[in-house]
């Protein structure tokens, strides 16, 4: 597999330099609270006192889950390909937040079942017609696993290419939280009831049939296994190429702002081949999935926004990038005391 070399952010003396220079900005010491957390962590990423955020980007992977023929989602799997017309169209959420907040967009065929002409906007690298139904057999090979983390990889070196360091990522694919319900019991020890919730909007009747499906699919898979294995059993390609993408933001010293439930099993997994990953990585929010706020306890992880949502695509993320950049912004456009010639008053 592909192998990443990812640095900690830890720099002890840059660490007291950024800290000195945001306690003698004319405010009371930690009085701008996460703000503060927030450009420290950056300026350590970037490995400079004076930080910057250019040209944003959300990478918007796509496919589709076997998981959907037992009923575990309440929408079908032709919902993705219907919804991705709708994004490249602009008329999706993730549309009206970047533009908002000027990202740019890049949408990714990771394996959608659906044959797609020709189209300005997506970015065709399809594995495969969907996964393979995980209760039954793996979802995908090893050799499609190691495709999906070098083709992530790919896309994030293009938005690095055009100059971006912020990079958030999204996904579109029905059934992707059962996926993602099974990585974090395999790779976190937590009950797997705990881990499996409502997804796209599930009855409690719903949700209690997802879960003996997604148990049947546990039992099917015992004894302990490595995270490769763990990943190929249960995940989507459009998730797997996140974890590519994900490590090649780290190692490239990227901000990595990370979205939702799916997004955050993504960086759970990326951080079994990379411990490191993690230092690189703003969690935009808690989401609405029952065990978001599981997950992020797990990763010790505190979000930026609680807004109750549960889109997916990145809208999350793009969502609390305002946040990220008023921290910048901070540190870099506020006078010192000495500057302004006004008493230090802590």
């Amino acid at each position: 597999m592909k192998q990443f070399s990812i640095q900690r952010i830890a720099n002890d003396r840059l660490e007291k330099m950024v800290t000195d220079k945001i306690d003698n900005l004319t405010k009371p010491k930690g009085s701008l609270g996460r703000l503060e957390e927030l450009a420290l962590q950056v300026s350590l990423i970037q490995q400079t006192p004076f930080p910057i955020l250019k040209h944003p980007c959300n990478i918007l992977f796509a496919a589709d889950h076997g998981i959907t023929e037992e009923g575990v989602s309440k929408s079908p799997k032709s919902i993705t390909w219907q919804q991705l017309y709708n994004i490249l169209r602009g008329g999706a959420g993730i549309n009206f937040l970047c533009r908002q907040h000027d990202f740019d967009l890049l949408v990714v065929d990771a394996g959608v079942d659906y044959d797609f002409p020709p189209m300005n906007g997506l970015l065709d690298m399809k594995i495969r017609k969907g996964t393979r139904n995980f209760l039954h057999e793996a979802a995908m090979t090893s050799q499609e696993m190691e495709r999906c983390i070098t083709v992530g990889a790919q896309c994030v070196e293009r938005v690095h290419v055009q100059g971006g360091n912020v990079v958030s990522f999204g996904e579109m694919g029905i059934g992707n939280t059962s996926a993602s319900s099974l990585w974090m019991t395999c790779l976190t020890g937590i009950p797997l009831q705990q881990c499996v919730g409502a997804g796209s909007g599930l009855s409690d009747e719903g949700v209690a049939h997802k879960y003996r499906i997604l148990q049947q699919a546990l039992d099917n898979f015992p004894g302990t296994h490595t995270p490769e294995e763990i990943i190929c059993r249960f995940g989507g390609y459009e998730m797997v190429m996140a974890v590519g993408g994900m490590l090649r933001a780290a190692e490239l010293r990227m901000v990595i702002l990370v979205d939702g439930f799916i997004m955050t099993n993504c960086l759970l997994a990326a951080s079994q081949f990379c411990p490191e990953v993690t230092d690189y990585a703003i969690y935009g929010h808690q989401g609405e999935e029952s065990g978001h706020k599981l997950l992020l306890e797990y990763l010790h992880a505190r979000p930026l926004l609680s807004l109750n949502l549960r889109l997916g695509e990145g809208s999350g993320a793009v969502c609390a990038y305002p946040i990220v950049d008023s921290a910048i912004r901070m540190i870099n456009e506020m006078e010192t005391f000495s500057n302004a010639s006004v008493t230090k008053y802590f």
